[in-house]
């Protein structure tokens, strides 16, 4: 991730990530506004700024305090390529403080809902307000601006932050004490494009259709007359990366498509006719149900279990790669949040990648080069490539589902008679939800096998069966999710169904959680 991307024509912005949950909202924010971005973690900034050159920068949150000796810092050379700078909550902070301000701690603290009063023109509030108005911001921060470099001057303050918006406009240096970046500031989007679009003169030139022209003209280079072969899951990220590949290079690439038995009901199918029959993509197609229940039987802890699904993913990529001639490559379909967190500015790479997507590499004992034409873009723009490639839209905006599959669904022990029972009320539930038109107003829904038994009456006879839970979460941006509030009749309708369809089911609850930043997974 240290390394500038291809996308060279395009006008940049750099994020320089110090290590904020959030930060990956910045960089969504910035694309939906036209603007091509990446983030690099602060202490790789140096070797890869010239060649990046980017024409903005934009200092993220983070959870140390600038005033430590110790604390993280951006290189010097940031405050002297004369673009644009914007930090945000610890940005402003290290802003002030590598610049001759003052930051201390043991002040009010202030976390969540705030408002921020106007107190003089700046061209970051443009549109925002006049003088004197207020405006809803989101607050997390602990340390306190007690001064601001020569040059500065306040452009609005809260009651907890004299300095909540600061600005040296003749630099173009800006500092937001909030986070604009979240949805829980109103008109956070607004700023950053007041900052990308104003401020810096950005023209917003990226769109999907010339990633796709970029990207083709990219996969052709990289594979050469190679081969390539693509393990498809079904799911949207690898069957738009798969697409986009066939685009490129034709009948050079071959898909293998593992059945792990752990697939939705009739997934195996319609992937199968969809990539097969309907785009005439070469596809090998693996019934590896066996396999894959066999190797988890009697496991029951979730993250050994992501790991026997990840491991035997690769064995079956390498027997089938050994069958086909000349294959040098690997596709996947890695996503940016992927790229993230396998490198972080909170200690280098993760300490546990996600199983199914070896961002940090594949084995030393397999001799395929990866191919990753998704790796710079996020879960809504893969929606939006798939489109642009003629996918329909129904296809690419089904909801996300996990690389291991239903395996993390069942909590405890997993058995084939579970995963029937599971295939089938999960199929239910998305069925009905489809039938009241709500699916596209949620982003993520499924059935949860619970590893416990009821006893209930069902007819004039006793019942002593599992229990199903059923979750639908609404997020806007995949990092956040709050539960759906569901019509009581569609989830009346749901459980009657369930329990009159599905046997070995008793009762169905329904999950009203949230998730705070983070995965909105089950385990």
């Amino acid at each position: 991730m240290s390394q500038p991307s291809h996308a060279q024509a395009h006008e940049r912005v750099l994020i320089v990530d110090f290590g904020s949950q959030v930060t990956q909202l910045i960089a969504r924010r910035l694309r939906e506004s036209g603007v091509y971005c990446e983030i690099h973690p602060y202490d790789k900034i140096e070797p890869m700024l010239e060649a990046f050159a980017p024409k903005a920068v934009i200092l993220s949150g983070g959870p140390a305090s600038a005033h430590e000796d110790e604390s993280p810092s951006v290189t010097p050379r940031i405050f002297e390529l004369g673009i644009p700078i914007l930090g945000i909550c610890y940005g402003e902070m290290t802003l002030c403080q590598q610049l001759g301000g003052k930051v201390e701690s043991g002040h009010a603290r202030e976390f969540g809902r705030a408002e921020i009063r106007i107190e003089r023109p700046c061209a970051l509030l443009d549109g925002l307000g006049e003088l004197g108005d207020l405006e809803t911001v989101w607050m997390s921060h602990g340390d306190k601006i007690t001064a601001i470099p020569e040059g500065f001057s306040v452009a609005a303050a809260s009651e907890g932050s004299p300095y909540a918006v600061i600005a040296d406009e003749a630099r173009r240096f800006y500092g937001v004490q909030f986070h604009p970046e979240v949805a829980h500031t109103p008109r956070g989007a607004q700023m950053l494009r007041n900052f990308t679009h104003k401020i810096a003169g950005l023209s917003g030139d990226w769109t999907m259709a010339a990633f796709r022209q970029e990207m083709v003209a990219k996969i052709r280079v990289q594979v050469g007359d190679g081969r390539v072969i693509c393990g498809l899951s079904g799911g949207v990220d690898s069957s738009v990366a798969a697409v986009l590949i066939h685009e490129a290079i034709g009948d050079q690439l071959t898909c293998v498509f593992v059945d792990t038995g752990l697939l939705r009901q009739n997934e195996a199918e319609q992937v199968v006719t969809l990539f097969r029959d309907h785009y005439n993509i070469p596809l090998i197609h693996v019934e590896a149900g066996d396999l894959f229940l066999g190797e988890l039987a009697g496991v029951s802890d979730p993250e050994t279990k992501r790991k026997i699904i990840g491991r035997l993913f690769i064995e079956v990529f390498d027997q089938q790669s050994a069958k086909i001639e000349g294959a040098a490559f690997l596709a996947q379909g890695t996503l940016y949040p992927d790229v993230i967190e396998s490198v972080s500015a909170r200690g280098g790479p993760s300490a546990v990648i996600k199983s199914h997507h070896n961002v940090g590499g594949l084995p030393d004992y397999m001799k395929l080069k990866l191919v990753e034409p998704l790796r710079e873009l996020f879960k809504d723009e893969v929606r939006a490539l798939g489109v642009e490639l003629g996918l329909a839209p129904a296809f690419v905006g089904r909801h996300p589902f996990p690389g291991p599959g239903l395996a993390i669904r069942i909590p405890g022990e997993i058995t084939r008679e579970k995963v029937a029972i599971l295939q089938a009320a999960d199929a239910i539930y998305l069925d009905e939800i489809r039938k009241a038109g709500l699916y596209d107003k949620i982003w993520q829904a499924f059935a949860v096998l619970l590893p416990v038994k009821t006893v209930g009456v069902m007819g004039d006879a006793r019942t002593y069966e599992d229990v199903l839970a059923l979750r639908a979460v609404t997020s806007t941006d995949g990092m956040t999710a709050d539960f759906f509030e569901f019509p009581w009749e569609v989830l009346s309708r749901c459980a009657t169904r369930i329990i009159n369809e599905v046997r070995g089911v008793n009762r169905v609850v329904y999950d009203v959680t949230s998730k705070p930043p983070g995965t909105i997974e089950w385990e």
